[in-house]
């Protein structure tokens, strides 16, 4: 009982400072520059428009919710609840860590607590058996569909801070167009998709994919093959999730 108390304080006190973390980076701000302006730092054509970083305040809400919902009472000894609690703290930590490298331009260190957050919450997600197995509408609503979304930018995120990366530190692509290697890390992510689609039917997770893809569309409008590919590779998910949701349901019969 002690235990579950502290792992719900934990969420709840991890949730804030890494809030409160957000608003100190842009406000003091670390290195002298506010989170967007660090970000017009990096040059690569995986980078979608600006206005799709607004996906972080859905971001943020739902991981509010999914905190304020697993510091009930009634949900201490929630058993899913138990399992990803400290993999959600592990995974923010390793966010706001994120940030200040990110503000400093330690691209090496950002890229590394990126895969770190990536890795804790694909931990969560799996814990969460999101599309395996029945859940209440208040587990969907408020713990699910928080982490499908904040799992789905950040998988795309992921390949984004790679490709910074490798940029930062003067790779040539193997003598490839830099333009190339966004619709090869687009094809990359159409895969991650489709895997998911099929295996979870994960409504959410799929849609922030599509939401990115129309935003390096957006960023690149008239850059080809970017545009095109970016248009293409939406176009796929939306295909993929329509094929999937009829598909599976008849495999399972």
């Amino acid at each position: 009982m002690v235990k579950d108390k502290i792992r719900q304080i934990g969420v709840i006190l991890g949730t804030v400072l890494m809030l409160g973390n957000i608003v100190l980076a842009s406000k003091i701000p670390y290195n002298g520059v506010s989170t967007l302006e660090a970000s017009k730092s990096i040059s690569i054509y995986f980078l979608p428009a600006r206005y799709a970083f607004s996906i972080w305040g859905l971001i943020f809400f739902g991981l509010i919710i999914y905190s304020v919902f697993q510091a009930l009472p009634a949900k201490r000894q929630n058993d899913t609840l138990r399992k990803i609690g400290w993999w959600y703290i592990a995974g923010i930590g390793a966010f706001s860590v994120w940030i200040f490298f990110f503000h400093f331009q330690k691209y090496l260190f950002s890229t590394i607590m990126m895969v770190c957050l990536l890795i804790a919450i694909l931990v969560v997600y799996e814990k969460l058996e999101i599309g395996i197995k029945p859940v209440t509408n208040s587990m969907r609503y408020f713990v699910q569909v928080p982490f499908s979304i904040f799992l789905g930018w950040i998988s795309m995120s992921s390949i984004g801070n790679i490709a910074n990366l490798l940029t930062h530190y003067g790779w040539n692509g193997l003598g490839i167009d830099a333009k190339i290697w966004a619709v090869v890390m687009m094809v990359v992510a159409i895969v991650i998709a489709e895997l998911t689609a099929f295996n979870r039917q994960d409504l959410a997770y799929l849609a922030v994919f599509v939401w990115a893809f129309i935003g390096i569309g957006v960023n690149h409008e008239g850059v080809s093959p970017v545009f095109e590919a970016a248009c293409v590779s939406a176009a796929i998910v939306v295909i993929i999730t329509v094929v999937t949701l009829i598909v599976r349901p008849k495999l399972k019969s």
